[in-house]
């Protein structure tokens, strides 16, 4: 069995990765010359089995106004194991980082389809296989969580954070507070942004009010758009937090119209925001082109169009957005360093949606230049995002009194799991079939 031990230590010491401490110290290892290495036969390091665990938990949540603490979820882990015993792992996959689990169906397209398809592959070829799945058309968010998993598992292997392994580049990162959407009234918002200014945030961003109205606090069409709520809103809170906070502006795709979109882009560039994010549906994308070039406020997009960093040149090229978007879901650890690369070469910063433990390895392998900022949150009035996951011993993010998040430094992604607490709460799936189309034979 190939080991790694800490540097200065002797026979017995515990292996990295078992350290107990994963926030802001950095684990150094030497590895044996052999680590991994094919053996006297030519044989590497070999996939024997990957599966998804669900489990319940419970999250802190927002909805309509009103907090929802411990609401009652579906979490999952991905486990990629390997005949030397090294695992890799990410959590959830289906929506907003790893806060949410995959669903059912999720579940079994890579338990039944994908899993018999990799096992016996080199866990270390994590470009074949993401080309794989690429051509193979797999759902984004699927082959995300299985190149995610890949990457922990290499952390794992070497004792390295996946930050480190990529190159490493800042251990520190600018996080702005991201709130929910439907917060209420824009005083309401107002009061909100303030509080996570006392906190130490130097940046906010409004999540506006959408398929809700809030005049009545009830659920609305998504027509007409609420626009006059929307400029009062951020009227409100840039006078409440004063200039010298950082305000972005995200009404997620929901203004129908470019004239809706281009009289809000009018009042954040007055108001002075950094950016303004998603205005419109992504499918449209000529809409983008034009708005671009009319407004000098960056227009931050595509936040959530498929085709991963495929989708995010041709938005390059079309100029229709100054600031690129990805996430660690839209293609896992690999897409995204590809989509990142790919503006630092256009002088064009990408910057990266949503939380969580792989996002920030991706922040902290990439220059300021290029991603800026960490998206910390949902965050609202009721919702304690301090909480740590009842699964994990650490949460990723801690907020430094300076408004920074400190990459983890574990090995991998730095998840440092419960597993007791996994297995105590795990649930089955239902009998559940899915046909996926060809093979790779």
């Amino acid at each position: 069995m190939n080991v790694v031990r800490p540097i200065g230590g002797e026979k017995g010491a515990t292996p990295i990765g078992l350290d107990a401490d994963s926030q802001g110290t950095e684990h150094r290892a030497i590895v044996d010359t052999h680590q991994h290495a094919p053996d006297a036969g030519g044989h590497p390091l070999k996939i024997t089995k990957i599966q998804v665990i669900p489990f319940a938990t419970t999250i802190d949540d927002f909805a309509n106004g009103e907090a929802k603490p411990d609401r009652k979820i579906i979490q999952t882990v991905i486990k990629i194991s390997t005949d030397e015993g090294i695992e890799g792992h990410f959590f959830g996959g289906h929506f907003h980082g790893d806060r949410i689990g995959l669903l059912a169906e999720e579940r079994a397209l890579i338990n039944q389809y994908f899993s018999p398809l990799l096992v016996g592959q080199d866990p270390l070829d994590r470009e074949k296989i993401w080309q794989w799945l690429v051509g193979y058309k797999a759902p984004a968010n699927l082959l995300s969580v299985i190149d995610l998993a890949l990457w922990d598992l290499l952390g794992n292997m070497t004792g390295l954070s996946v930050h480190k392994l990529l190159g490493g580049c800042r251990d520190r990162v600018k996080a702005y507070a991201s709130s929910f959407n439907n917060l209420g009234s824009p005083e309401e918002y107002a009061a909100h942004a303030v509080e996570c200014q006392r906190l130490g945030y130097r940046a906010y961003k409004i999540h506006s009010n959408y398929y809700w109205d809030p005049a009545t606090r009830k659920f609305a069409p998504p027509r007409p758009s609420h626009i006059d709520w929307d400029i009062q809103t951020a009227r409100a809170v840039r006078k409440a937090v004063g200039d010298e906070m950082v305000l972005m502006f995200d009404p997620w795709g929901t203004y129908s119209t470019y004239a809706d979109a281009l009289q809000v882009g009018r009042e954040l560039e007055a108001l002075g925001y950094r950016w303004y994010e998603h205005p419109m549906p992504e499918h449209r994308v000529e809409s983008y082109v034009k708005l671009a070039a009319e407004l000098s406020i960056p227009i931050c997009a595509p936040e959530i169009a498929q085709g991963m960093v495929f989708t995010r040149a041709e938005w390059i090229l079309r100029r229709a957005s100054d600031i690129s978007r990805i996430d660690v879901l839209r293609g896992g650890i690999t897409g995204a360093m590809k989509t990142t690369a790919m503006c630092e070469a256009f002088a064009m910063r990408c910057e990266l949606h949503m939380s969580g433990f792989g996002n920030l390895q991706i922040l902290g392998a990439t220059s300021e230049d290029v991603c800026e900022f960490y998206e910390r949150g949902l965050v609202a009035p009721g919702v304690n995002y301090d909480l740590t996951p009842p699964y994990l011993e650490a949460a990723c993010d801690p907020l430094s009194t300076d408004g920074f998040v400190t990459v983890p430094t574990a090995p991998g992604l730095g998840y440092r799991i419960k597993w007791d607490y996994i297995e105590k709460n795990r649930v089955l799936d239902s009998d559940i079939t899915i046909e996926y189309p060809g093979s790779f034979g």
